[in-house]
């Protein structure tokens, strides 16, 4: 992925401090870097890495004008006149920034892949054949919750004919004095009995599947339908459902799985999701993260027929990254890479000195990237399992019952029958 391309953009003012003038243009966020481009002669006038920036914060201009400074070491770089709001735009920024400073590592998930060492190799094969089995696995399950719903449809129907044959066998047995069919007496009794097992069968539809699995949490900035008012906050990727809280973890909105009618990923980095209606708005929201291409993993296989890639993210994924690796790279990726080991040297003058050595790490940073999103693919089969047993299990008690009270029946039917005869 390039670094060029930008995730998000915002037109603005930038003042250049040597000519002492403000110059209009764009400020661009990049995966890396942040560039502002004059608006005039498209000239790029700042362009700084995220990393190296030590602080993001609100100012005024001559104490009147809102504007945001951005700090590059000793140097401070003022913006003002953003637009849609210097809020937003802070927001956005900051989370980037955030983000990168904790080694997320969430743009390097869509950057081109490192050279690969051996034990990477094989722990990534290792996953993938687990992976693999516990998909087939899973279509296993998902056979045998059919089969399960099949049968269950079979009861429905054998009770809806037990309902016909004892209405027909009611009448048989009224006296030929009574016009109605049905004696008094009975028809209460089998009104009570209708009322009571209604009661049970709506208690159990209202049980719930038992505790929701929560696959992963990832910070976001969210805004509702077309409101450009970027918020902070979270999106929790459930088993179940899509759930959006804000920062304070106050609960926005929750999509049930079957709620979802479309997810259209702009970006690597942002996607909206929406739920259609007839009649009334349409729920959507949309959602920027630097954390978000972990998510896109499991969302591709909870959603593969409503999620779509819209032509923004293909150009992301076919620009090839080209930009060589800088020392201040090496060290950033270093310092959150793995350690594989201490080692502890004496000197000959029988002083003793710990001295730390960071060895070659045995898995790349593309391979654990890699080994971390193969892993939330397995929590989330592993959950989606766990979820389909539970459904099975009570779709295995709904069956049981429905079974005995068919016995039931059709042993009733069959001595009223004999008297009959």
């Amino acid at each position: 992925m390039s670094k060029d391309i930008s995730i998000h953009s915002w037109p603005c003012s930038y003042y250049v401090s040597n000519e002492k003038r403000w110059v209009c243009g764009t400020l661009s966020l990049t995966p890396k870097s942040l560039r502002f481009t004059s608006s005039k002669d498209g000239e790029n006038l700042a362009s700084f890495r995220l990393f190296r920036i030590s602080e993001i914060k609100k100012e005024s201009s001559s104490f009147i004008f809102s504007s945001l400074t951005i700090t590059e070491g000793n140097v401070k770089h003022w913006f003002s006149s953003l637009q849609p709001s210097r809020a937003v735009v802070f927001n956005v920024l900051e989370h980037f920034w955030r983000e990168q400073l904790l080694g997320s590592g969430a743009a390097a998930g869509v950057e081109a892949s490192e050279s690969q060492t051996s034990k990477g190799k094989e722990l990534i094969r290792l996953v993938s054949g687990s992976q693999k089995r516990l998909e087939d696995t899973g279509k296993v399950l998902h056979h045998q919750g059919e089969q399960f719903d099949n049968i269950m449809v079979g009861l429905n129907k054998i009770e809806s004919d037990s309902d016909v044959a004892d209405k027909l066998l009611s009448e048989l047995e009224s006296p030929p004095w009574w016009p109605f069919g049905k004696l008094p007496w009975r028809s209460q009794q089998e009104a009570k009995i209708q009322h009571e097992a209604s009661a049970s069968a709506s208690a159990s539809a209202k049980k719930g599947p038992g505790k929701e699995g929560v696959i992963t949490k990832v910070p976001v900035i969210f805004s509702k339908g077309e409101d450009l008012n970027l918020k902070p906050g979270k999106l929790t990727v459930l088993v179940s459902a899509l759930e959006i809280s804000d920062s304070s973890s106050q609960h926005v909105h929750r999509y049930h799985r079957e709620e979802v009618d479309d997810i259209r990923v702009h970006t690597p980095f942002e996607l909206s999701i929406r739920q259609r209606f007839i009649g009334k708005p349409d729920i959507s929201y949309r959602l920027m993260s630097a954390k978000m291409p972990e998510v896109l993993s499991i969302l591709e296989m909870q959603y593969k027929k409503k999620i779509e890639f819209m032509p923004d993210y293909s150009a992301f994924k076919s620009t090839p990254e080209q930009s060589p690796s800088t020392p201040e790279t090496s060290i950033w990726n270093s310092a959150s890479g793995f350690i594989d080991c201490i080692r502890l040297s004496e000197a000959q003058s029988g002083e003793q000195q710990a001295q730390l050595q960071v060895l070659q790490p045995p898995v790349s940073d593309s391979e654990a990237q890699e080994l971390k999103q193969m892993v939330m693919k397995l929590k989330n089969l592993a959950l989606e399992a766990e979820t389909e047993l539970e459904r099975q299990d009570e779709a295995l008690d709904i069956i049981t019952s429905s079974v005995d009270h068919a016995t039931t029946h059709i042993d009733k039917h069959t001595r009223r029958m004999r008297k009959l005869l």
